[in-house]
């Protein structure tokens, strides 16, 4: 199998509600969700992004659930910031899952680029720690005791505002042009992160903040699980012009599975076959090339195709594009190459 290397996964959130069958969930699953052990394996799943990520409070009118009951168009208010008093006890609990699962010994969170090539080629899964909307850092030193317990990704935002900046409403159809750019304190999280040499993800975050990112990092431009504005009018999906940027800053865009976020229309039917992925894929390699495009599944955060059900399917998009014309070596840059390249030229060897 060609192994696999995935941009973006919520199974944390699953661990922490499997509360004291945790280590059953990960180790063996339960017939849920997209994502465990014996799942991954069956896919050649190798390793990736886990995400710490805080929910909204749900309120009377939980207007995220409904998006997932409805199809467009629709343009639903942003939600409003988790305090971090109430965000930093989740992501804690959520970082001390993916702790209890390196003590199985099946996983190694990874640090450096040559701990993520040695995990792979030893057969345990390559975890990188990851926060999507960035609640849980309240301020610049609280980024640097995240580093220290292992963190190397951050997204400032997910699809709320934070004190960093403003993310994208779900809605279809849109541009990702929605509301300003970072605020002050944003800017200073980019500065500290290039410092630390933190991955900054800039899928959630709106057209104004990711150009304010692109202004000021000196690290390739990543957004780990988007879709192409061009095929699907989504306010998460990247437009053109910010596919070009990426690609001026050798950075790279992770394909999401979301359906709602790959069909031309917006919808969330089931949907059939690999065409559709296939066409986001051609138009990412138009813009990025063929050392800028890979895999951000978004596994236990979204709804997926039919025939990539979970983790165990992987291969079947990697014969897919095999069947479309993509060479052995192009479809091994996307679905594991260019991930670690990428993170190489992000945080050093």
């Amino acid at each position: 199998m060609i192994p696999v290397f995935d941009g973006h996964n919520d199974f944390l959130q699953r661990m922490v509600a499997a509360g004291s069958e945790r280590d059953r969930l990960w180790l063996k699953g339960d017939g849920s969700g997209h994502l465990d052990l014996p799942r991954m394996r069956a896919g050649g799943f190798g390793g990736g992004f886990f995400a710490i990520w805080t929910p909204s409070p749900p309120g009377p009118d939980d207007s995220l659930a409904a998006m997932l009951k409805k199809n467009p168009p629709f343009a639903l208010p942003l939600p409003p910031e988790v305090p971090a008093t109430e965000a930093l006890p989740h992501a804690l609990a959520q970082a001390g899952q993916l702790m209890a699962m390196e003590r199985s010994g099946a996983l190694s969170i990874c640090k450096t680029a040559a701990e993520l090539r040695t995990t792979i080629a030893e057969d345990r899964i390559a975890a990188i720690l990851h926060i999507e909307g960035a609640e849980p850092i309240p301020d610049l030193d609280a980024l640097h005791v995240w580093h220290a317990m292992g963190l190397r990704s951050v997204g400032p935002v997910w699809s709320r505002p934070t004190r960093y900046g403003h993310g994208v409403p779900f809605a279809f159809p849109s541009s990702p042009d929605t509301g300003p750019g970072l605020t002050d304190q944003g800017k200073a999280l980019v500065r500290e992160c290039n410092q630390l040499r933190i991955m900054l993800d800039l899928s959630h975050l709106n057209e104004q903040g990711f150009d304010d990112v692109a202004a000021l990092s000196d690290a390739p431009l990543v957004a780990s699980h988007s879709c192409a504005h061009a095929i699907a009018p989504s306010s998460r999906n990247l437009t053109d012009r910010q596919l070009q940027v990426i690609a001026e800053s050798r950075g790279l865009v992770g394909l999401n599975f979301a359906v709602g976020f790959l069909h031309p229309e917006g919808r969330r039917d089931p949907m059939h076959g690999f065409e559709i992925m296939l066409r986001h894929l051609d138009h990412l390699l138009t813009f990025l090339g063929e050392d800028g495009v890979a895999l951000g599944s978004d596994f236990d955060g979204a709804d997926m195709p039919a025939d990539l059900a979970d983790a165990s399917a992987l291969q079947n998009l990697l014969q897919a594009m095999q069947a479309h014309g993509y060479g052995r070596e192009l479809v091994e840059k996307i679905a594991c190459k260019n991930w670690l390249n990428v993170l190489e030229r992000t945080w050093g060897a």
